[in-house]
This record gives C-alpha cells, sequence and structure tokens, in this order.
C-alpha cells in the first residue's frame, strides 16, 4: 500500500505499514482522497533532522483527523508506538503530535539517518521508497528564522496507489482536486544582469511601501499617484529668460498647454527652473531627447522628466500656496482685514494714491517737484511738508521762523516772497499750537534772562 505526494519541487512516494499502524494509515490514506494535504505546505524544515507537513493553515498550529469529519466528530486518534519501528533509514515518516495520544493531520519526514531521540515518542507508519533526490532538495532548502523556507515548498497532488480500507460512513470525497497554487519561483543569481534586475524589484518594492506609508499619513492623496507623462522640467535657466521665449522654443516640437518659469513670490526674480506641459507624451518625449544640454540665453539648460504631483495634491486638498498675483491683490486692501480701530470687512483706504510698499519703491512727483522716499517706503504724497518736521524735528535751516519748503524738498521757483512768509507763518503758529518741545525750550528762554535779570536788580 502506497500513496504518491506530487510536490512543488518532485515526487515522494510513501510506503505504508498497515499491519504495524492500521489506525495511522486508514488516517492518512483517507485524509489523502479527501484532498486534505493539497497545497498544504512544508512549513517546518530543519536540516539534516526533519522536515514537517500536513496543516492546511501552514501554521504548523492546525489540523485535525479524518474522524473530525465524520458523525463522531472525533479530532484526534490514539498512538500506535511499536518498539519494532524506530527511526533508522531516512525518510522515515511519522505523526506529528505535541502531546501523546493527539493525533491529528501533521506528518514529518526525517532527513538523515538515527533520529534516535524520535524513538518511542512518536507512531511510525511509513517510510520513503522512491523520491529521495526530492528529500535531498527539501533538506538543502534556504529556511528562515522560523525554518519555514523561503521558496514555498507544497503538496499539489496526493494520489491513492492501493487502499485496503473501506471508507468510513458519512466521509464526503470531493468530486475534483482543488486548483493548485503555484508560488513564485526564486532562482540563483547567476549575472549581473540578474543582480540589477533584483535590486530594482527590491526598489519598486520599497517605493511602494513608502507611498503607502505617506498615503497613511495623507501626504499623498493615493498611493498608486504618478506623475503626468507630458510634463517636462527645465532647470538651470539664465535669469534673463522670460517665459514667452521659452514656450516659443520647446513649442517646435507641438501644441503647449502651459510653460511657466516659477519666480520668487515676492520679488518676482526667476527661480532658473520652469515646468512646460505639453498636448500630448510624444511630444513631450521628443522635446527631453533634443532640448537637453542646449543653450538657451548663454546658458546650458537641463531637460527631465516632471516628477512633480503637488498640483494634483493641491487640488486633493482644495487649495494652492499663495502666489505673487495673490499678495499684490491683498495689498490694494481687497478682501477682509482689519480696520485702525476696530475689526470689520471692506477695502482699505489708499493713502496718497496706489500703496505698494512690499513689492517694489513707488516714486511720485510732490508738489514741489522733487521725489519723496524714506527707508524704502512710499511716503504720503498729499500731507505737508510740515508735518513731516512736527514727526522728526525742525529743520535746521529754518531757525528764524523763515519760509523754508518741506524737509528733503528743494526750495519753490518763480513763487513770491509774501507767499512764502505766509506758508512760513502758518508753519510757524502750527508749532507754537501744537508744538514740539524743542521749539518750546527754545521760545521760552528769553524769558528766563528777563525773570533772573530782575531778581539782581531786587536784590542790589
Amino acid at each position: 500500500m502506497a500513496v504518491l505526494l506530487e510536490t512543488s519541487i518532485g515526487d515522494l512516494v510513501i510506503d505504508l505499514k498497515v499491519d504495524i499502524a492500521p489506525k495511522a494509515c486508514l488516517n492518512f490514506l483517507k485524509l489523502c482522497k479527501m484532498k486534505y494535504y493539497n497545497n498544504c505546505l512544508f512549513h517546518n524544515v530543519q536540516k539534516d533532522f526533519i522536515a514537517q507537513t500536513g496543516d492546511p493553515t501552514n501554521t504548523g498550529k492546525g489540523g485535525a483527523s479524518v474522524h473530525a469529519k465524520l458523525p463522531a466528530a472525533k479530532k484526534y486518534f490514539d498512538d500506535e508506538i511499536t518498539p519494532a519501528l524506530k527511526h533508522k533509514v531516512r525518510g522515515t515518516v511519522g505523526m506529528a503530535n505535541l502531546k501523546p495520544n493527539e493525533n491529528g493531520s501533521q506528518f514529518y519526514i526525517t532527513l538523515r539517518d538515527q533520529v534516535e531521540h524520535l524513538d518511542g515518542k512518536h507512531t511510525i507508519f511509513g517510510t520513503i521508497a522512491e523520491g529521495l533526490e526530492t528529500l535531498e532538495k527539501i533538506n538543502s532548502a534556504m529556511v528562515d528564522e522560523h525554518s519555514a523556507p523561503f521558496q514555498n515548498i507544497r503538496i499539489w497532488h496526493t494520489e491513492i496507489l492501493e487502499d485496503p480500507y473501506d471508507d468510513p460512513e458519512g466521509l464526503k470525497i470531493p468530486p475534483k482536486s482543488p486548483e493548485v497554487i503555484k508560488d513564485e519561483e526564486f532562482k540563483k543569481i547567476e549575472d549581473a544582469e540578474e543582480e540589477a534586475e533584483l535590486q530594482e524589484r527590491m526598489a519598486k518594492t520599497l517605493a511602494k511601501s513608502q507611498a503607502t506609508t505617506l498615503e497613511l499619513l495623507h501626504d499623498l492623496p493615493d498611493a498608486d499617484v504618478a506623475p503626468p507623462d507630458n510634463d517636462l522640467f527645465v532647470y538651470k535657466l539664465n535669469p534673463i529668460t522670460q517665459d514667452g521665449d521659452l514656450e516659443l522654443i520647446f513649442s517646435r516640437f507641438g501644441p503647449i498647454k502651459s510653460c511657466e518659469i516659477v519666480r520668487d513670490w515676492k520679488t518676482g526674480d526667476s527661480l532658473q527652473y520652469a515646468f512646460v506641459i505639453f498636448e500630448n507624451a510624444r511630444d513631450c518625449e521628443n522635446a527631453y531627447f533634443k532640448m537637453h544640454d542646449c543653450v538657451i540665453d548663454d546658458r546650458r539648460i537641463g531637460v527631465n522628466f516632471s516628477q512633480s504631483v503637488a498640483k494634483m495634491w493641491n487640488k486633493f486638498r482644495g487649495g494652492g500656496r499663495m502666489s505673487k498675483d495673490d499678495v499684490q491683490d491683498g495689498e490694494k486692501g481687497g478682501g477682509k482685514g482689519k480696520g485702525k480701530g476696530g475689526k470689520g470687512k471692506g477695502k482699505g483706504k489708499d493713502r496718497g494714491g496706489d500703496f505698494t510698499p512690499l513689492l517694489a519703491v513707488r516714486e511720485e512727483k510732490q508738489r514741489g517737484g522733487g521725489d519723496q522716499r524714506s527707508g524704502g517706503l512710499l511716503l504720503d504724497s498729499k500731507a505737508g511738508g510740515g508735518q513731516d518736521r512736527d514727526r522728526g524735528g525742525r529743520d535746521p535751516s529754518d531757525r528764524g521762523g523763515g519760509a523754508g519748503g518741506a524737509r528733503g524738498r528743494d526750495a519753490p521757483s518763480g513763487r513770491d516772497a509774501p507767499s512764502d512768509r505766509a506758508g512760513g507763518a502758518e508753519r510757524d503758529a502750527r508749532r507754537e499750537g501744537g508744538g514740539s518741545r524743542r521749539s518750546r525750550s527754545r521760545g521760552g528762554s528769553g524769558g528766563g534772562r528777563e525773570r533772573r535779570s530782575r531778581s539782581r536788580e531786587r536784590r542790589r
């Protein structure tokens, strides 16, 4: 009586000892007939010791005897240990159990001769009659820290060559075998090309794992997101290169959706790289092959396919970064804001026309014909020159209260002297009314001298 085991690395023929271990042989034969062992792994392979299989869960913790499938529903059967049967030769087949009299479906095959310490502990019910070369392959398999082979070794089919037992009542035989599970076959690396292929596969696996992690951290909308194939990244540009010039150069390869040089949001200066988006991927590839390392505006540029998915990510989040135009619109006073003296919505008030201190220094002609700047910011063009002097002190050239112009302003030509005096009188009145401390101290010095002279006369 024998059973053929067709495995993923070769065939094994087990000769059963039905006279010495009838219960174990009955259990093994009927489980094979039920296709119970199909697709089971050799989950425990210990070199020069044993190879264990027969667990449909492939964990080493499952499996039950054929009696569990019958109406009696008995999970295990008792041991059949005979002193005459010992583990003397390689290929001895025995029942694998953790405790005595708890034999289920798992069994082992010895991988060397003379495994004496298993004698008297497990039920021996067969030996390997054919397939010792397959047994040698199992013994030489590379395993992990849990003694499981890296390359899966499975039982694909079981075929009963001779069965002396009748089927127990209630035993259900499936009409056909389950579908065979064929694992990916590993092969030995023999040359540099195969090693490079392996490194590429490992890199793809690592990239997939990292993308999944970023998706879980909400840094990517999807782990399978990929950059567009019609988007070129142009770098090492000359700062003087303009968007229109770059678009004109690349448009000879095909229609372009957009060409944008990335600029500093505050100053508007070129950051010396750009993105060119074509209508189709073929034009993009032609531009990549022909424009890389070309010279534009005396600067040798570089071209590559864009790997950025920032636009898709910003679209996914429903918002984008602030651009220079957004800042300009905000500085013009539009939108929501806090007014002076309270909170509210509305448009800000302009001071002296367009007031844009963040982007550039604006030049405006004053009434006197000169330019008015202070610290790189545009000052109020409608306020008088005297207001500036009140804040910063009186002009040294105006000590006598004469009619001088505003500080930093040229003296007006063609004006009448009376009008100048009138302007000076107004400023003097303003100083006396609102007055700076400096003007007060000078104005009160004469009265102090008179009081001191009077006190001296009284003493005399």
